[in-house]
């Protein structure tokens, strides 16, 4: 047997590996912290058939035999996966009160659930005591000087054990269990907390403890009454609160078990894999000639096996995780309107001192594509996209001193984010108008733009069990632009070959993304309120430009932007299956100051015929923007 001073930190290392799965870079809170029963707790007893130092959790061991006494330990459960996705250490979402890990010196974590709680343990945990087993010590509030950490994710489960230890025998008695839970969440919220998830609870009548007894249709009409006052009264909790509806999944894993790699050809409600307080699976059972506890929901009676386990965590990690990509579509938008401003600012860059006669108009059309890079922040997700534009437009000379035109855009653009490579596209229409001043060696421009979004496919991927699930959905918004900018060009003359001017900018920006519902009404799929998101930019910058031959010029610009409106973006949003129990969530973050860089080269094929391309990007601490252009200007 390996000692227990080696066990300690070996079993506290694979732990960690196991709970921090495919972690993603976006840790948008502060802390997790965990409250309720049997189906949350993550040790705080010991592990009497375990290896030495182990602490019980309610699932099946690790394998490959999966029985006691063979040094296995048992499987991490849903809300160590999911605290090792959201970045949170083993010991960060270990047990709060286990005697075996205070007896080993190793810290308290901050997993307050307890096998065996009832709803009214579950708010003693947080009030005033918890108590696991052999020890007992303040609750989560007098330890934190009753003060919830505003920051933090709260996570609770609970209402089992009122049904299993008699507590809940009619409607009102179900009723007054959720009641009893909501008090927790409404505690927390009371004492700071603003982000709080919450499970509905699993239909108990299909649960092998229940299933196909006289009990089942009584149980789980009990069970839908518990929810349904659940969710009633979580509606009236000042709070960010998101619910898991637990049931809805598990129906779906029960109606359709491939989709989630269990087993297609057995009864996932009546058996289970230890055979405890249950018939155990004869295909996949523990004692079975191919034990699998990954084809089956049910470790026990109760509780999960590892899928199960695994299949909670990912769904909870999928809404979490939603606003982290959702609230890049405004930024979609806001890029391609940029490329389209940086496309105008490198044709009137060419033509700067280079006007066409009065009177005349000049042509242009331009082609090229663009990438945008987002890089993962905290309550963000990285996005990779590549697009491709076309660009018309034409200008009036007026006068010496004034141009004016109009130009038109078509951009697409696909952006793949996060994790699982979801994909969102974005076809964008724009139009602009345009004034240019040009006397002396003052300059000017303004331009008002407008714009079409069509969202024409949005498809969120995300692990959920053995396999990946995509929600898929559209919608349309509108962007609406204004820009200036005044330079002084120090050359010495109009005619000299080189000239160089700063300047300052202006642009103000307004996207609007509408609303809209993912497809159906699965457990995942997810309905988002409009998104808005403005941008007001002063800049200070340089541009200059150089004659090499008669018909061959060269320009460039930099230009630094301070960015005014740099608040965390958010997104309200609500599960499909419970329209009325709203939660608002933050996303993406602007950066604060933007740098860009202008590259363009135009040469002269005829008199009137001239071809052009540039070289765009913008960048700062998040974001990367790149883009090329290709195109031809024609005097008539």
């Amino acid at each position: 047997m390996i000692k227990q001073t080696l066990f300690v930190p070996l079993a506290g290392c694979l732990l960690a590996m196991a709970c921090a799965q495919a972690n993603a870079a976006p840790t948008p809170f502060s802390n997790f912290i965990v409250f309720g029963d049997s189906l949350n707790d993550a040790g705080q007893f010991a592990d009497s058939g375990g290896p030495a130092g182990a602490t019980q959790r309610f699932t099946n061991r690790t394998g490959p035999t999966y029985k006691d006494g063979t040094g296995e330990e048992r499987s991490a459960n849903s809300t160590q996966l999911l605290g090792g996705k959201l970045g949170f250490s083993a010991d960060d979402t270990a047990a709060s009160t286990s005697a075996t890990r205070a007896s080993q010196g190793l810290p308290d974590g901050n997993n307050w659930a307890v096998g065996g709680y009832r709803t009214d343990q579950i708010l003693d945990s947080i009030t005033s005591t918890s108590s696991a087993g052999e020890r007992t010590k303040p609750g989560y509030l007098p330890t934190n000087g009753f003060r919830a950490d505003p920051n933090a994710l709260y996570y609770l489960s609970g209402g089992g054990n009122d049904f299993l230890q008699g507590r809940v025998l009619n409607p009102v008695q179900a009723s007054a269990a959720a009641d009893r839970l909501v008090d927790s969440v409404q505690t927390l919220q009371g004492a700071g907390a603003k982000y709080i998830m919450v499970w509905l609870l699993p239909d108990i009548g299909l649960t092998p403890a229940i299933n196909g007894s006289p009990l089942q249709a009584f149980t789980s009409q009990l069970s839908a009454q518990f929810n349904s006052e659940l969710v009633r009264q979580l509606q009236t909790v000042d709070a960010e609160v998101i619910p898991l509806n637990i049931p809805v999944l598990l129906n779906e894993a029960f109606a359709d078990p491939a989709q989630f790699g269990l087993a297609t050809d057995q009864n996932l409600t009546a058996t289970c894999f230890s055979g405890i307080g249950c018939t155990e699976n004869a295909t996949y059972g523990i004692n079975s000639a191919t034990p699998d506890p990954s084809k089956l929901i049910y470790n026990d009676s109760v509780h999960p096996t590892e899928a199960g386990q695994r299949l909670i965590a990912d769904y909870a990690y999928s809404l979490l995780a939603a606003p982290w990509e959702l609230t890049l579509l405004p930024e979609m938008a806001h890029g391609t309107l940029r490329a389209h401003q940086d496309e105008l600012r490198n044709q009137w860059q060419a033509d700067w001192e280079n006007w066409q006669g009065v009177g005349q108009w000049r042509a242009i059309v331009a082609g090229g594509g663009q990438h945008l890079d987002f890089d993962d922040q905290n309550s963000a997700a990285s996005g990779d996209g590549n697009g491709y534009n076309l660009n018309i437009g034409g200008s009036y000379r007026l006068n010496d001193a004034w141009r004016v035109g109009v130009a038109a855009g078509f951009y697409r653009q696909d952006l793949e984010a996060g994790n699982n490579d979801s994909d969102y596209k974005l076809n964008t229409y724009m139009g602009t108008a345009f004034a240019q001043y040009q006397q002396n060696r003052w300059w000017a421009d303004g331009a008002l733009t407008a714009g079409h979004l069509d969202y024409d496919s949005l498809k969120r991927k995300f692990d959920l069990g053995a396999n990946q699930r995509g929600e898929k959905g559209d919608t349309s918004g509108t962007v609406l632009a204004a820009s200036g900018r005044i330079g002084y060009d120090i050359a010495q003359q109009a005619s000299s070959p080189w000239h160089l001017s700063p300047f300052v900018s202006a642009d103000f920006a307004k996207v609007e993304v509408d609303g809209y519902s993912e497809d159906g009404n699965d457990a995942t799929a997810l309905t988002y309120d409009d998104q808005k998101r403005n941008s007001r930019r002063l800049g200070i910058g340089l541009q200059g430009k150089y004659q090499f031959t008669p018909k061959t010029q060269v320009y460039g610009e930099y230009a630094n932007e301070r960015e005014y409106e740099d608040d965390t973006q958010d997104v309200t949003m609500n599960l499909n299956s419970l329209p009325d129990n709203h939660y608002t969530l933050e996303g993406y973050t602007p950066q604060s100051h933007t740098n860009r860089l202008n590259l363009g080269v135009s040469h002269k094929l005829t008199a009137d015929l001239a071809l052009r391309a540039g070289y765009n990007i913008r960048k700062d601490d998040d974001f990367t923007q790149q883009a090329i252009n290709v195109g031809l200007a024609l005097d008539f």
